[in-house]
């Protein structure tokens, strides 16, 4: 195709160029293609059809215009005549500022010439020998970035303090920039071949400052597609460290063009402790820094370890205080009882959430410890093979996420104890002094009585919300008839907080016999006991002690987080999703959609009209032939052939689909959250860095380094 292009062009100069340096170093107005070539698609830029070749030349009009005879040629000077015209700059401030006069304006007449003008055509000024070459600098430079980011290689190198005094050692950048010299980048090698050589090529703040335009601009293709699909919802995960800050990731959920929903990450948030200040910062870097309007936000989840909930709660309210129509939910890859353990703001249920994940975290370290673990198992049920296999299987998964994590906890723990203990006394080689430390302080954790009523009562009480929960994130009709068992759930709890002391001595009991297994001496915590000695007058027993720390408090925040959780908005969202064709069959076709879709009356191009096409869409599945089968998900309802017939039935599902609640049907299109995961899962804390990751994570958007370079010198001219 580059070829061909010389060809039309008649640039025989060009003809002995390869197809690389043709990309790389020349470029065609856009006014020699026909219009069908071009396709305008996005609003930043110029894009051409796969199959574009230029047709359009008047390869005479030169001949009357002297003026414009060479307009389009730039000599090609040899290193001579380049040594000569450096020779020549008398004033360089002088030239610099003449140079950047010139390029603001080239870049606007560039603007005004891509609509392909022949008059303003006329007026571009061509760029100079010091701008092209600097261009070319910016680009290699920039191309060695996204590289880095990609391939998650880290800025630095050698750590300093690790050298030697006297020796010299390069970043990682600068390694690479060496090497590309040294390979035959001649623009590069030109700039630096008088430079020392342990002299810096690029500064930290360059650097940071290329990095920062590299993240906007491959955030801004993301953002790009979110605007033109208009509603979206926002999640985040949980808090990680990036090179000692505390940062809160932040994904995006839309549907696009393609009908697919899509979960996409774009970006870290710096994490505040102070949590009105972070609902502000939140708000305006979502708004004014990434450009998204949140008035077309539809919901919004927070994915939280335990500590941070109580503060996510109140950047969600403040959200919603704002922007009524952004629901808050919860979030499909998080098991409702995951996130009610996390959300419970009490010191013991944090203490022993973190005691699980260390526990999970270190049998999940070696593949020796998971089969020492395995036969511990197989001992203890021996007359019951089929449980001990289950849970064999469930110790190589993610378990502390699972609906039933405390039963699991409560079923395996001796045989974990036990584990522990064999690894901690182990009087041969066969762990290192650092596992066998680690073995007996987990082995402490878990035989500590107050971690044992936490897990005990945890179990019990999130025992009321597993089958609510896991129906949420089951197929579209469990999520549509789990909305309406909210009330029954409700009950049942309020029936357990009224008769609390009832409850709470059965589950006390559990505890102590468990603790009895367990060899664990029953007490109170020995904070509360050394207190209760100041005090000499009061007197508690464990089983008071734990119902008004534990018991009561936790009991009464399930409520409250469930009632605010599912809103009387969200569950209105979710009784719509008998829209979908499988639930409305179950339904026998008496379904009654207009009521609950009030809400979005407003996100409808034909609201009008909504009555009117609701019945035309259940006729449709009503009256089917035989051998149809009802569409079971949104996903397949949006990607029937004639849905572009129910315009408002396809802006419902739409919105419908985007709520954080709904899993995402399609697992290449939740690739973002996967990707953030092992980013942070392979890269060490001290090097991770939330421009490259960004790069890292979203290694596959197309990015334009012409607009990165352009950017660049506007921004730092």
């Amino acid at each position: 195709r580059c070829q061909r292009w010389v060809e039309n062009c008649r640039r025989a100069d060009l003809e002995d160029k390869t197809p690389d340096q043709l990309n790389k170093h020349y470029r065609l107005c856009a006014k020699h293609f026909e219009t069908s070539m071009i396709c305008r698609s996005s609003p930043y830029r110029t894009v051409l059809r796969d199959n574009a070749v230029p047709t359009i030349f008047d390869l005479t009009s030169h001949l009357n215009n002297p003026h414009s005879r060479h307009r389009k040629r730039i000599k090609e000077l040899s290193e001579d005549e380049i040594r000569t015209l450096k020779q020549q700059k008398i004033d360089e401030a002088f030239e610099r500022e003449q140079a950047t006069q010139e390029l603001n304006d080239s870049n606007a007449q560039n603007a005004v010439a891509e609509e392909g003008g022949e008059e303003q055509e006329e007026e571009v000024t061509p760029l100079t020998l010091e701008e092209r070459e600097n261009k070319d600098y910016l680009k290699s430079l920039f191309e060695i970035l996204i590289l880095m980011g990609k391939q998650n290689i880290p800025l630095d190198g050698h750590n300093v303090d690790e050298l030697p005094e006297g020796i010299f050692a390069s970043d990682n950048f600068q390694a690479l920039l060496e090497y590309r010299i040294n390979a035959g980048d001649e623009v590069l090698r030109k700039r630096f071949e008088m430079t020392a050589v342990n002299l810096e090529y690029c500064s930290k703040t360059q650097q940071k400052q290329m990095l920062e335009i590299c993240e906007s601009c491959i955030r801004e293709e993301t953002l790009r597609e979110v605007r033109d699909s208009h509603f979206f919802s926002i999640v985040t995960d949980e808090v990680v460290d990036i090179a000692g800050e505390e940062h809160l990731p932040v994904l995006v959920r839309f549907v696009d063009d393609s009908h697919n929903l899509r979960e996409e990450f774009i970006g870290f948030l710096p994490y505040e402790a102070d949590a009105e200040i972070l609902a502000v910062k939140f708000h305006t870097t979502i708004t004014e820094k990434w450009g998204l309007n949140m008035e077309y936000c539809r919901g919004q989840a927070y994915i939280v370890s335990s500590g941070f909930a109580s503060k996510m709660k109140v950047v969600a309210m403040r959200l919603l205080e704002k922007y009524p129509q952004a629901v808050y939910t919860l979030c499909s890859s998080c098991a409702l009882n995951a996130w009610l353990a996390k959300s419970v703001p009490i010191v013991n249920v944090s203490i022993a959430l973190g005691t699980i994940e260390e526990v999970c975290c270190f049998f999940n370290q070696s593949p020796q410890l998971l089969v020492e673990l395995d036969n511990t198992i197989s001992v203890l049920f021996q007359n019951n093979e089929e449980k001990g296999n289950q849970l064999k299987q469930i110790c190589r998964s993610q378990w502390t996420g699972r609906h039933d994590a405390f039963e699991v906890l409560v079923d395996m723990i001796q045989a974990l104890v036990l584990c522990l203990d064999s690894v901690s006394n182990d009087s041969s080689v066969r762990w290192s002094n650092f596992i066998a430390g680690r073995a007996f302080v987990l082995s402490s954790a878990l035989t500590d009585f107050d971690f044992i009523v936490t897990i005990v009562i945890l179990k019990n009480l999130l025992s009321f919300t597993r089958a609510f929960g896991k129906n949420l994130q089951g197929q579209t009709s469990d999520v549509f008839f789990a909305a309406g068992s909210l009330t029954a759930v409700l009950h049942s709890l309020n029936e357990v907080m009224e008769n609390i002391e009832v409850y709470h001595e059965f589950w006390f009991e559990e505890a102590t016999d468990l603790a009895t297994k367990l060899d664990v001496q029953i007490k109170l915590p020995g904070k509360f006991r050394r207190a209760q000695h100041l005090n000499l007058g009061s007197e508690i027993t464990s089983e008071d002690y734990y119902k008004e720390i534990l018991s009561v408090p936790a009991v009464e925040h399930l409520i409250q987080e469930l009632k605010d959780i599912f809103s009387e908005q969200h569950l209105k969202a979710l009784k719509c999703l008998s829209l979908v064709p499988s639930v409305m069959g179950q339904l026998k076709f008496n379904t009654c959609e207009e009521h609950h879709a009030d809400m979005y009356k407003n996100d409808l191009p034909n609201p009008d009209t909504l009555s009117a096409e609701l019945h035309c869409w259940r006729i449709k599945w009503k009256h089917r032939g035989k051998d149809i089968e009802l569409p079971t998900t949104i996903y397949e309802a949006l990607h029937l052939p004639d849905i572009k017939f129910f315009p408002n039935v396809y802006a419902l599902l739409k919105v419908l689909c985007i709520l954080p609640v709904m899993k995402v049907e399609n697992e290449k299109y939740e690739a973002g959250r996967k990707r953030l995961k092992a980013y942070l899962k392979n890269t060490l804390t001290e090097q991770r860095s939330s421009n490259l990751a960004l790069l890292n994570i979203n290694f596959d958007i197309k990015h334009d380094l012409d607009l990165m370079v352009d950017t660049y010198i506007k921004l730092y001219p």
